[in-house]
């Protein structure tokens, strides 16, 4: 192993971490990055004597890789990756290289919406039931570092469709998908089956000895269900229908049936409300009846976990008006589910870079619940165009301090301002989280 070189692509979490195992199992290991690298990554690198270099890639020390890592920000499109797959050098993804140096159970959470929350719900359900268990993937520490530096008996990773396309061996022992609708159709060739045929790498590896847990309700996964065969044992849950096994409601009553055992509680003893939490809820319900933990923990962590920063996050009061952080909601699905929870009339901030979105599904919602659009964005032009046609109230902004405030003097006494952008964040901000936290700001502020 001494003589193969490892080249991490990507100078972040991902990429540092993937570079740290490497280290570790004996590649000569190089990152490169195209952009800065933080210092508290570089410190990393420097402690386990690897050598990198930023602001460019350069093609002699790239091209002589055996194997490549690279982040999943980056597009295959890109000339130094086009290079690499030309000269038949295999690229792969942090999570595939950690895959193949751990033998820990693994519980994999992919989907458009809902991902985040499902992933939080399990972890910590495994910790309530003592389990040593690792969160990783597309939160928290990289896999890579996780695996190279920690003994974790069990790993609940998030992956992000950019994840999956790196992965080719990786077997996720329960794969759990959420839903799928579009998202991220720029990087898809704007074509939905190639992100649907992401999204199912997923279960691509599994065995007779694995579960596949599915949103029962979702007419895309149901349409591909009808194409493949899988090999794992297949726990669906819906809100619609009774189901032979998996997770269902009846009345109030959330039933979940796996290997013949029933565990039910109503509906409203749930920590978290609306109809897609419900589904997150059954998807990590379902995981811990497949895990054969205690019924006692499943109930007590669908009961009292607490929700997710950046997802209808409700934050703030201010003169009677609320201000909720949805600053997750990155596509239009998420908005939907946004709009449908809200029980008052709603001044929406919505903007960013749009990823292929079609807006026309949220027509009737935004004319029953808004009375005003904040748009938030370098380019607004594909959302005024959308939603001129309801003559509601459009303004355009900036910044989040612009967006608050317009926001703000639109709203009265007992309305809500939403950010809920369906878009992704990096015209003005770092990622999704600098702008929550920036609306957040701007709020305090007022």
């Amino acid at each position: 192993m001494a003589n193969k070189r490892l080249v991490v692509l990507g100078g972040g979490e991902s990429g540092v971490g993937a570079a740290i195992l490497g280290a570790a199992k004996g590649f000569g290991t190089f990152v490169s990055d195209a952009g800065e690298i933080q210092p508290k990554y570089k410190s990393d690198l420097e402690k386990h004597g690897i050598p990198y270099e930023e602001l460019q890639h350069t093609p002699a020390l790239i091209l002589n890789a055996d194997l490549v890592v690279k982040s999943p920000g980056i597009s295959d499109k890109v000339p130094v990756i086009q290079s690499l797959l030309n000269a038949g050098i295999p690229v792969i993804s942090e999570i595939e290289l950690a895959g193949r140096y751990t033998t820990a159970t693994t519980i994999c959470i992919t989907g458009s919406n809902g991902k985040t929350t499902t992933t939080l719900l399990i972890y910590d359900l495994l910790k309530r039931a003592g389990l040593k268990v690792g969160l990783a993937g597309n939160i928290g520490k990289s896999f890579a570092r996780q695996v190279a530096e920690e003994d974790f008996g069990y790993y609940v990773l998030e992956i992000s469709s950019f994840q999956l396309d790196g992965m080719f061996e990786f077997r996720a022992n329960l794969a759990i998908l959420t839903n799928i609708t579009p998202d991220h159709l720029d990087r898809y060739d704007y074509n939905m089956q190639n992100y649907t045929d992401s999204k199912f790498r997923i279960v691509q590896n599994q065995t007779e000895e694995d579960f596949f847990i599915y949103c029962h309700d979702d007419p895309v996964i149901a349409a591909e269900l009808e194409k493949r065969s899988l090999r794992g044992m297949k726990l669906p849950f819906s809100v619609k229908q009774p189901l032979a096994a998996g997770g269902w409601v009846e009345g109030d009553k959330m039933i979940l049936n796996v290997f013949n055992n029933i565990f039910d509680m109503t509906i409203l003893e749930l920590a978290l409300q609306g109809k897609h939490n419900l589904n997150n809820s059954m998807a990590a319900g379902i995981s811990g009846m497949v895990l054969k933990l205690r019924k006692d923990d499943i109930r007590e962590c669908l009961s009292d976990f607490q929700g997710v920063e950046h997802r209808l996050e409700r934050f703030m009061r201010v003169h009677e008006i609320e201000f909720i952080n949805d600053s997750k909601a990155t596509n239009v699905n998420s908005v939907w589910y946004a709009l449908e929870s809200m029980s008052t009339r709603v001044v929406w901030i919505v903007g960013g870079i749009d990823k292929g979105n079609d807006y026309s599904q949220l027509i009737d919602l935004v004319k029953e619940k808004v009375k005003a659009i904040v748009c938030i964005g370098v380019d607004n032009s594909k959302i005024r165009t959308a939603f001129q046609e309801t003559g509601i109230t459009m303004v355009d902004t900036r910044s989040m301090a612009e967006a608050v405030r317009s926001a703000y003097f639109l709203s009265a006494k007992g309305d809500s301002v939403l950010l809920s952008p369906a878009c992704a964040s990096f015209d003005l901000f770092k990622n999704y989280e600098d702008r929550g936290r920036q609306f957040k700001e701007a709020v305090r502020n007022l």
